[in-house]
């Protein structure tokens, strides 16, 4: 993680200082385990169960009168009397780890009668103990405390997150009294901080508006500042105190200092701060729903010790001032949920037809919706888009991440190239110089905003430009590494000089509002999919009520329907054949109602085989074409020889299909072959099949079915007609008759197939009809 976060730019800086200097070692140090404390006071460390000592600092010789090897596994009430100790245990009993402090007087050895303010936490097994002198000068609580609640009223009136920095930064420094303190917001948890608010000394240079590179603070000082709320230097050339012993036998480490208000502080850190002619020091952390968002920085000329009760204070100013800027982020939200609802609704509105439809129609007013430069639908595999295009690459990274958040969350960045999970293109560790991480314009959108909607990967996207940005900086983000007045390193700024310089690689930011909107617009197409789900489960019932209707009819056709026709079919015959005198005119009749009689039972019986075939199910399977051609000839190859038609054989592959099915498409085409033949010459029909990609463009092949001829051919201003139920293009006796079914029965076949049919032809040169079925990976 450390060596990730460290820029390009940051360690080609470091190999320019004179002697070298390894940034990564700031990076790399644990500060947590330094093994020393500030010299000012003392630390024991010990055993709850037993009351032991397990470790101390070197200096409680001078502090107590016992010299810490000494202490070191005796009883810590050497030097603290029982009832506090029992205060002690008393007061980190709880799961939390929140330090207590409480005043004592020492009862024993050198430091009997001294005043101290302990304070006590528990880590890693042991009571921690910090004894720190008490001056009588110091005074208590309540000589500050009217400065303490003036400060926490003015910070409750504030109404905008600027008004709440000012008055926290302005308060902060009366409360202790400090030179400078600022409040400095973290771009992002890992990137580089900008002074947003400051209250200074006159004759200090003004921060205000300044940005300072992510080095300044590494990772394992923000980790403790989430984990600590305040951290106070009294002097930067405090001589460290060690413990002993160094390394405690039962870890095998120093011990654990995280929550210490005495721990010592990283050289670096320290050097940092002499550059920048710093002698005293206190840093608030800042947290908005768990993470960093930022730190109030104190700085002072002269050695500066804080009492325990004003560092507590300071904690709690800290800590409402968090709670603070939290409300008004909430206040925020709510006005932009109002705001947004009005937009989504008035942009979901356009989707009504459907999400596919709709939003192939409207996708520029959703882009629209976020100040989006793009926006992107992926759904089942299908993307539709609007503005700015995105790579195909992107486009399935972002499905990826989508897949891996939980449907209605919102994932947001304004600086893509930037992104360091590994998850998205263009990955790499976070920058903090002027460039971002690519240095040069962005090729591609600068920012995403991704709204899952489904765990299978489908997303809503929203893209926006690279919007360069200029800002000022502190020290010169090129160099964050140079060597300082005294000989030492890490200087944050040069000669007083301001580095203006442009971030590239950033778009505008995505703001709460914009999170809002989008979570408004998955609402309102949660809602949209469940009406239309409701409204096909609607026509799915009246579907399955015009089938039984549909049944009845068939039912009514087959019996109630064509008995009476037979009857009528028969009595015209019968009366032909009984009554030898008929005039020429009543025979003629006779036989003209027999003629018809005979064909409505041929129109019945082809409609309901066509209405059947909607219903039926489907025996899919391997079928081979050539054995199907072999089956359909047994029906159709006299009729094909009646008329003198040849059959050609082409290319005969493995299809999927209904066997039965198949075999009906082939005779109805081969029998149209035959009845739409040429006048003279030559007459053919040719079957076969060709394996290729799918013309859908999904890449998955197909095998395509033809069966051309070279018979009269279609108009091209007929050849939607043909597949028209009952539609013949010629009289009822030409080309053999019919009922003008076939066509329909070989069109509703290959559709209940999921396949497609089309027809090629040019008039008195022949027809090709071309249909697909299915592929062999798709047979169960």
């Amino acid at each position: 993680m450390e060596e990730r976060w460290l820029s390009e730019r940051a360690r080609a800086a470091e190999a320019v200082v004179p002697g070298g200097f390894d940034l990564a070692e700031c990076v790399r140090e644990p500060i947590h385990l330094l093994g020393g404390i500030q010299s000012y006071g003392s630390l024991v460390a010990v055993d709850p169960a037993t009351g032991v000592v397990e470790a101390a600092a070197v200096n409680t010789a001078e502090v107590f009168g016992v010299p810490a090897a000494e202490l070191v596994g005796s009883a810590v009430t050497r030097i603290l009397s029982a009832d506090h100790y029992e205060e002690a245990l008393a007061g980190t009993a709880g799961e939390d780890e929140v330090p207590v402090s409480f005043p004592v007087l020492a009862e024993a050895g050198r430091g009997a009668g001294r005043r101290f303010d302990v304070s006590a936490h528990r880590r890693d097994g042991l009571l921690v103990l910090e004894f720190e002198p008490r001056e009588e000068a110091q005074g208590g609580f309540s000589s500050f405390y009217q400065g303490v609640r003036r400060a926490l009223a003015r910070l409750r009136g504030a109404s905008s997150a600027e008004d709440c920095c000012e008055i926290a930064a302005r308060e902060m420094r009366a409360l202790t009294g400090f030179d400078r303190v600022v409040v400095y917001r973290f771009d992002g948890e890992d990137g580089p901080g900008e002074v947003i608010a400051e209250d200074v000394r006159e004759a200090w240079e003004p921060w205000l508006g300044l940005w300072f590179p992510a080095t300044d603070i590494p990772p394992q000082a923000r980790r403790l500042y989430r984990e600590n709320w305040i951290r106070a230097i009294a002097d930067v050339d405090d001589p460290t105190v060690g413990l002993h012993p160094a390394v405690r036998p039962a870890t095998g480490a120093p011990l654990d200092l995280s929550q210490s208000a005495l721990r010592t502080v990283s050289g670096f850190h320290l050097e940092y701060l002499r550059n920048i002619g710093v002698r005293s020091s206190m840093s608030v952390s800042v947290l908005m729903e768990g993470r960093l968002w930022g730190l109030i920085a104190c700085h002072g000329a002269e050695p500066l010790r804080l009492a325990p009760e004003v560092r507590s204070a300071c904690e709690m100013f800290g800590a409402a001032f968090s709670l603070q800027l939290s409300a008004i982020e909430e206040r925020r939200r709510a006005d932009a949920l109002a705001v947004a609802g009005q937009r989504a609704a008035s942009v979901a509105r356009l989707l009504e037809r459907g999400i596919t439809d709709g939003f192939a129609g409207y996708a520029e007013p959703l882009a629209g919706l976020l100040d989006a430069d793009g926006v992107l639908l992926r759904r089942a595999g299908e993307d539709i888009s609007g503005g700015d295009p995105l790579s195909e690459e992107l486009a399935r990274a972002l499905s990826r991440k989508a897949g891996a958040l939980a449907p209605g969350a919102v994932w947001a960045t304004d600086r893509l190239l930037e992104v360091a999970d590994g998850e998205l293109p263009g990955a790499g560790p976070v920058a903090d110089g002027p460039a971002g991480a690519a240095g040069a314009a962005v090729d591609g959108p600068a920012g995403v905003l991704l709204l899952p909607l489904t765990r299978e990967g489908d997303f809503l996207a929203w893209t926006r430009r690279e919007r360069p940005a200029p800002r000022q900086w502190a020290a010169d983000p090129s160099h964050p590494v140079q060597v300082g007045p005294r000989g030492e390193r890490l200087t944050p700024r040069g000669s007083g000089a301001v580095f203006r310089a442009t971030m590239r690689g950033r778009s505008l930011p995505w703001t709460t509002g914009d999170e809002t909107a989008a979570r408004e617009i998955r609402r309102l197409l949660t809602e949209l999919v469940l009406r239309h789900a409701d409204a096909v489960t609607a026509l799915n019932a009246e579907l399955r009520r015009s089938n039984t209707d549909l049944d009845a009819f068939a039912h009514a056709a087959a019996h109630d329907l064509k008995e009476p026709l037979r009857g009528i079919s028969n009595a015209a015959t019968f009366a032909i054949e009984d009554a030898a005198d008929l005039d020429e005119a009543t025979e003629r009749r006779l036989l003209t109602m027999s003629r018809l009689a005979g064909r409505m039972d041929a129109l019945l019986n082809s409609l309901l085989h066509w209405s059947r075939l909607g219903r039926a199910g489907l025996r899919v399977q391997e079928v081979e074409l050539a054995a199907a051609l072999e089956g359909a000839l047994e029906v159709a190859g006299p009729r094909l020889a009646e008329e003198r038609v040849t059959v050609r054989r082409g290319e005969l592959p493995v299809v999927v299909a209904d066997p039965d099915r198949l075999h009906e498409i082939l005779v109805n085409l081969l029998v149209n072959a035959a009845k739409y033949a040429r006048d003279g010459g030559d007459r053919w029909v040719e079957v076969s099949g060709r394996r290729g990609p799918a013309a859908d463009g999904s890449g998955r092949p197909e095998t395509v079915v033809v069966v051309r001829d070279n018979g009269i051919g279609i108009a091209p201003g007929q050849q939607e007609e043909v597949f028209e139920l009952f539609r013949r293009l010629h009289g009822a006796s030409e080309h053999g008759g019919g009922t003008g079914v076939g066509l329909a029965v070989v069109k509703r076949i290959v559709e209940r197939h999921g396949g497609r049919l089309a027809l090629e032809s040019v008039l008195g040169e022949g027809t090709a009809f071309s249909f697909t079925l299915g592929d062999p990976g798709d047979a169960p």
